[in-house]
């Protein structure tokens, strides 16, 4: 079980979307969800998505600034 960083509900890990900080800074989806590195869950939900944006909250647990490219990547 994880926790999304969004609505803070908890939901199997295969339903949720990983997040990664990589060793340069950067943010990244997380297909596989083996990358090393910090990471943080997010339903794959339009809604979660938008509250993740708005509260700044993926970029408080990652310790990192989310790209723009990254939250396209996500609505896409």
């Amino acid at each position: 079980m994880r926790t999304c960083v969004a609505c803070r509900e908890e939901a199997a890990k295969r339903r949720l979307v990983r997040l990664v900080r990589r060793p340069d800074g950067g943010v990244a989806v997380d297909g596989t969800g083996r990358l090393p590195g910090r990471g943080a869950y997010l339903h794959p939900d339009p809604a979660c998505i938008e509250i993740a944006r708005k509260r700044g909250s993926l970029d408080r647990a990652l310790r990192a600034t989310v790209q723009p490219e990254v939250w396209s990547q996500l609505k896409g």
